[in-house]
């Protein structure tokens, strides 16, 4: 069985909806799984919903209706009939989304995320199975929700594995094309859960542990994984082939054609994943598997913007030792604030975050009672993998860098712009 990843650019419309077909109709769709995202920027305008709501903005109806037409306007293209089936279907998904919407009691906001946001994955999937069912693609729809069980961590769940495991197993018609969300789960209390932005590569590695799959594709808008991101870099090169290895350190530091959390259940049962374009199906694509860590074998460019550098130094010009450190961690986990880079002196501790769930602020004042703490907002991380001389003067031009670390194959650059 093969496993497909489709991302919302994929579906953004009723031209790449069509274009899904023509893929598998190209490459091939028996025992296959798919997994779908949200149409385009769906997830942003969900979020501004989302924004909205808590507000008590008299906008929130108005973003709302802003997701409809555009779900609506994807429907009138692609079937052309009112009376189709979808559009029942469709309407239900609305009315569940507005009904919690009235009738949520929950000021959580990482709970009340999960529940809105998911919409956007359970209809585009659900007008994508109509539409392939329609144009000949017999195919079964699946609730994700109903298979991938995790803990009740809103926003970045955490998989329970044996459940999630048996429902897979005994769930999953491996001789089918099924179609299913990327991205959702649900927790013991059946409430939605996701597992992070960009997580859907995550549930096709998922599916893919679970049912033996012969391989994963990440269907994308680029001709497979490239060593720099074309928005920063000019004349990045595409890598044809990456070691499981070389991919989980890439992915770690932040970049973002591989979802971090994919390659793990991938590489335990040496599952090859491949990357390729949904606009030209028959391009080689990128290969991860075992095998050599980089072909060809160049510098890779990972950048992180939106970071934040915090210092903290002690009051009375101690020593920053052990038990300080321990307990920074300890807040920086209960927070939820990824930490990227670390460098310290006898006195001082520095380190590079991202601010995800926008607790910062909550952690500094704790922070102040103990630590002397100063930070710079908005600066890059930049990492080089496999650096040599060129790359990082190519990085360093025209920046301020504020802390600079080099291991023996990675350059790492905090810079202000």
């Amino acid at each position: 069985m093969k496993v497909y990843k489709f991302g919302g650019a994929s579906v953004k419309d009723a031209k790449e909806v069509q274009n899904v077909l023509h893929v598998l109709q190209t490459v091939g769709y028996t025992d296959t799984l798919l997994v779908i995202s949200a149409m385009g920027k769906t997830t942003n305008a969900l979020e501004m919903v989302i924004k909205h709501y808590f507000e008590k903005s008299n906008e929130l109806n108005a973003s709302l209706l802003e997701v409809k037409k555009y779900h609506y306007q994807i429907l009138d293209e692609l079937f052309n009939n009112e009376e189709h089936e979808v559009y029942f279907d469709v309407n239900n998904h609305f009315a569940d989304l507005e009904y919690f919407i009235r009738s949520n009691k929950s000021p959580n906001y990482n709970f009340v995320y999960d529940q809105i946001v998911s919409y956007g994955e359970i209809i585009s999937t659900t007008i994508v199975s109509h539409y392939f069912n329609a144009q000949g693609l017999t195919n079964n729809w699946l609730d994700v929700r109903n298979f991938v069980k995790t803990d009740t961590t809103y926003r970045d769940a955490v998989v329970d594995w044996n459940t999630t495991q048996e429902l897979i197993t005994k769930g999953v018609n491996r001789n089918a094309l099924n179609i299913t969300q990327g991205f959702l789960g649900s927790d013991p209390n059946s409430f939605t859960t996701t597992l992070g932005r960009e997580g859907s590569d995550y549930t096709a590695a998922i599916f893919a542990y679970c049912l033996d799959a012969e391989s994963v594709t990440i269907w994308k808008d680029v001709p497979g994984v490239l060593n720099a991101d074309p928005r920063y870099f000019e004349n990045a090169t595409l890598l044809h082939q990456i070691s499981y290895r070389e991919a989980i350190e890439l992915a770690f530091y932040g970049a973002t054609v591989i979802h971090p959390k994919t390659l793990q259940p991938l590489q335990k049962k040496e599952i090859p994943l491949y990357v390729k374009s949904f606009v030209n199906p028959m391009l080689a694509g990128t290969s991860v598997s075992k095998g050599a860590d980089l072909e060809p074998q160049t510098s890779c460019f990972i950048v992180k913007k939106n970071q934040l550098l915090l210092s903290l130094s002690s009051l009375d010009f101690s020593f920053i030792m052990e038990e300080n450190i321990s307990e920074i961690f300890a807040l920086l986990h209960q927070f939820k604030i990824k930490v990227s880079l670390i460098q310290n002196t006898a006195i001082s501790f520095s380190i590079c975050i991202e601010d995800k769930f926008t607790n910062f602020e909550a952690l500094k004042t704790i922070l102040s009672q103990k630590f002397s703490v100063s930070y710079n907002e908005n600066v890059s991380l930049y990492t080089i993998r496999h650096f040599d001389k060129a790359a990082s003067e190519l990085v360093e031009k025209d920046k301020t860098v504020l802390v600079k670390q080099i291991s023996r194959e990675t350059l790492q650059l905090v810079t202000k712009e």
